[in-house]
């Protein structure tokens, strides 16, 4: 676990490396639901979307940014915002990295740490996807963001 005291801005979250898989892919689709053939048909996304191969939804992707930051807060990081412009596709056979960096440290008016992070997701030399993420972490080792309601709460 982190606590705000603890980040500065240009610190470099660790950086997640996952190898993508077609079960990957499918199983991050139909878990939201999104039955679009484009990312479980193969002859569907390569014959008529034009695509070398299925490729990962925005919700599987906001799924995979959710866990790069929240591997690195710890168990009481609690996201508040989260933005992400998708660039080019992640299909099965990629070797997905995500990379981050703090671009700002705060504690707001009710005690609550807060730090923006900038992330990347990369696939050899393609920029996937950018991103930016708002995280509340502990302001010290007792506080718990995940304990924030109503006006101590603002995102």
């Amino acid at each position: 676990m982190i606590t705000i005291d603890q980040v500065s801005v240009g610190d470099a979250l660790p950086t997640l490396t996952y190898d993508v898989t077609s079960t990957t892919v499918v199983l991050g689709a139909f878990a939201a639901r999104d039955w679009r053939p484009m990312h479980h048909d193969y002859h569907f996304a390569v014959e008529r979307q034009g695509v070398q191969d299925i490729f990962l939804n925005s919700p599987n992707q906001a799924a995979w940014l959710e866990r790069f930051v929240t591997d690195w807060t710890g168990p009481k990081g609690r996201i508040g915002r989260i933005g992400f412009t998708m660039k080019d596709s992640v299909f099965p056979g990629d070797t997905m990295v995500i990379e981050g960096t703090v671009s700002d440290v705060e504690t707001d008016g009710t005690g609550c740490g807060w730090v923006t992070v900038d992330i990347v997701v990369r696939v050899g030399d393609r920029l996937c996807t950018t991103s930016f993420a708002k995280v509340a972490v502990p302001a010290a080792a007792n506080d718990n963001p995940w304990d924030r309601h109503a006006e101590r709460w603002s995102p």
